[in-house]
């Protein structure tokens, strides 16, 4: 199970934007530690963060990427 505790860098998606919609963080120490790379939502991270895979992440990144493009 991936250690995604206080001390855990989260990193905000550049494509978050800064008008408070869609917000999305992740953990790239824990994805390199563990091989499973920890997503939560920014505004809502006492919820916790879902846990995918590092292949399945690249191909989220390489989705939204095209998308934007």
């Amino acid at each position: 199970m991936s250690n995604t505790g206080p001390a855990t860098e989260w990193v905000k998606s550049s494509y978050s934007g800064g008008e408070g919609g869609q917000c999305l963080e992740w953990a790239p120490s824990v994805a390199v530690a563990d091989g499973l790379v920890p997503v939560r939502d920014s505004k809502a991270p006492e919820l916790g963060a879902l846990l995918v895979s590092v292949e399945q992440w690249q191909s989220f990144v390489h989705h939204v990427s095209d998308s934007a493009g």
